[in-house]
């Protein structure tokens, strides 16, 4: 949600930053500007929509400079505008600066300087803040850099902000609190955004700003301190990363690219972890935990999203494998609700980011509290991953689709992983078992793999259907969740209604919709509860319902009733779920693609949502 890029250094700072901004587009947002300082002194462009538009308007005008800011918004205070867009100046003009996050104690600072006579020109929080730290750095002569510190100390909410002073043009500030910021080092330059993806290209090296950091950048020199003012030591680490990750390769999106990469992120998410051969599983994220997981009392999974629905999924597995009790929470719910969490519980927050507001604040709670906090996320150095006592990475690289696939199969890996290796330490599986599954895991890949050679056939499904207004998912078991995931995708991406139900929900309330116009997709891969579900399937089909059936390889059952039928390779129902996700996936995809909508940024949504 939002995008950071800045450049200071040699190099001419405008078409780094616009192109960083094109890279960070994935993230969701409305408006685009930059700030920059050349021979007219400090010049701001922004405008509502794209960054080509953006591009557009900046043609022909002076962009030559060695320092600028750049910012993608999405809009939560005032909306979508060129007023609205950032950078935001202070009110005498010699302070540009970018915001990611919520000031939420802004009304209060903009009622007292409103009273010391200034005049605002947008309707955000972020114009607020950076009135509010030039009003401290005139009033009392302080440096760009005191005045942030002393004003972030009054600051309630989240940020990461980027400040360029017009007295001061070889310098940056910099300071993070809850959003993310990464600052790339290079030869007498520096790259900031916030992700590494338009850093990449120019560098490897790379420091994660920690909460209540502020950065001092200069083309050759990075400083850092804490809020109390005490310097800091930058840790450098190595990205591992490369540019063709973050690039179609050839695709015609980056969903479908992502949604054909899940064989190689399953193997990634294994690799190294699980040795069906020698009968081995290896989690060295959680070693020094693994005793007090074992021994816990319940396990609660905090997620939102898609993540929230392999939570589910994890919660089927975690159960049956460890006996431990599962609960899994919206993190957005989960702290305002006060809930009873203590010593004994293990929580487990799920996160394709790391950066997720609403998980990051429910971690930080139940951490407070004295539970165990074990991340489970996709990107390294990410703030969930700083905030947990342990965990696992997914390894499914960079994931720039709006829509998640391949860090949802991914996550779905990685937990299948811990909970065995918890039912392992544990004895609450039988080394038969135990066996069954790691053979099972190291076969998911190639299966996933099969899976997708449905693509064409899975296209002609969505053209059957691509003009339905509802949808309705269902699925029983470890499928359940699956169909609650195939509806959120073909909402995501085709802005079309759809709910997923538990099948045998679907007699409570939601055959109501039932009729000869209403396609009703079926999770039916077999396990236990392949007899109940083709009853379902039956109860529709009487009412004159349109099923389209996700079976096992072989199924003729289903297939004598089904309106459309996709077949997925035989597994085990714990690992179904990342076989069948794989048709709603395509599914979505599809649709969203034959009603000419963008697929890769759909309207209104955010790659990563950074604010509560």
């Amino acid at each position: 949600m939002c995008g950071i890029v800045a450049y200071i250094g040699e190099r001419e700072a405008y078409p780094i930053v616009l192109k960083g901004l094109k890279r960070l587009e994935y993230r969701g947002y409305d408006s685009a500007g930059v700030a920059l300082y050349g021979q007219q002194g400090l010049q701001v462009y922004k405008k509502k929509g794209k960054v080509s538009e953006l591009e557009d308007f900046v043609a022909g005008k002076d962009a030559s400079a060695h320092i600028a800011i750049g910012h993608t918004r999405w809009a939560t205070h005032g909306e979508p505008s060129d007023r609205n867009s950032h950078p935001h100046k202070s009110q005498d003009g010699k302070l540009a600066m970018v915001h990611n996050g919520i000031i939420e104690n802004y009304m209060q600072l903009k009622q007292e300087l409103l009273n010391q006579g200034h005049t605002f020109q947008s309707d955000t929080d972020t114009e607020v803040l950076v009135h509010f730290i030039g009003e401290i750095k005139n009033s009392n002569h302080y440096s760009t850099e005191e005045a942030v510190r002393i004003a972030l100390k009054r600051v309630v909410g989240a940020y990461v902000i980027l400040i360029i002073d017009e007295d001061d043009p070889t310098t940056l500030i910099a300071a993070r609190k809850g959003s993310p910021l990464v600052i790339g080092v290079g030869k007498g330059e520096h790259f900031l955004a916030s992700d590494a993806s338009p850093i990449v290209e120019y560098t490897k090296e790379v420091v994660y700003v920690n909460d209540y950091e502020i950065a001092i950048i200069r083309k050759d020199e990075l400083i850092l301190k804490n809020i109390a003012n005490e310097i800091q030591s930058p840790y450098i680490q190595q990205l591992d990363i490369e540019l063709a990750a973050i690039e179609k390769s050839g695709y015609d999106h980056f969903m479908v690219k992502e949604i054909f990469e899940q064989p190689q992120t399953i193997y990634d998410s294994l690799r190294g972890r699980l040795d069906a051969k020698k009968g081995t599983l290896t989690m060295g994220g959680i070693r020094e935990y693994a005793s007090l997981l074992k021994e816990a009392r319940r396990i609660i999974i905090v997620a939102c999203g898609t993540s929230w629905h392999a939570g589910l999924i994890a919660e089927y597995i975690i159960e049956e494998l460890c006996r431990i009790p599962v609960e899994v929470e919206y993190a957005s719910e989960f702290r305002y609700r006060n809930p009873v969490v203590g010593k004994g519980d293990v929580i487990i927050a799920v996160s394709q980011s790391g950066e997720t507001a609403d998980t990051l604040v429910a971690m930080e709670s139940a951490k407070e509290k004295g539970a165990i906090i074990l991340g489970v996320c996709n990107v390294v150095g990410s703030s969930i991953a700083r905030l947990s006592h342990a965990g696992a990475y997914t390894h499914a690289g960079p994931e720039i689709g709006v829509a998640s696939t391949k860090a949802f199969t991914a996550q779905l890996a990685v937990l299948c992983l811990i909970a065995l290796k918890v039912a392992e330490e544990k004895g609450s599986i039988s080394q038969q078992r135990f066996q069954y599954l790691l053979d099972e895991l190291d076969s998911i890949s190639e299966k996933v793999a099969t899976t997708l050679k449905l693509d064409a056939q899975i296209r002609q499904v969505a053209d059957k259907y691509k003009d339905a207004r509802d949808f309705l998912f269902l699925g029983r078991g470890y499928n359940f969740p699956v169909a609650l995931e195939g509806a959120l995708k073909l909402k995501e991406i085709s802005y079309i209604h759809a709910e997923g139900y538990p099948a045998a929900e679907m007699k409570h309330g939601p055959i109501a919709l039932v009729d000869e116009n209403l396609p009703v997709v079926f999770v039916a891969t077999r396990d236990a509860n392949y007899e109940k579900i083709v009853s379902n399937i039956q109860e529709i089909k009487a009412r004159k319902g349109k099923v389209i059936a996700v079976v096992t390889e072989g199924d003729t059952s289903i297939r004598s009733m089904a309106d459309d039928v996709i077949e997925v390779p035989a597994c085990d129902e714990l690992v179904a779920p990342m076989l069948s996700v794989i048709p709603l996936q395509l599914l979505a995809y599809y649709i969203g693609v034959l009603k000419g909508l963008d697929v890769d940024k759909p309207r209104n949504l955010a790659k990563s949502v950074t604010v509560e």
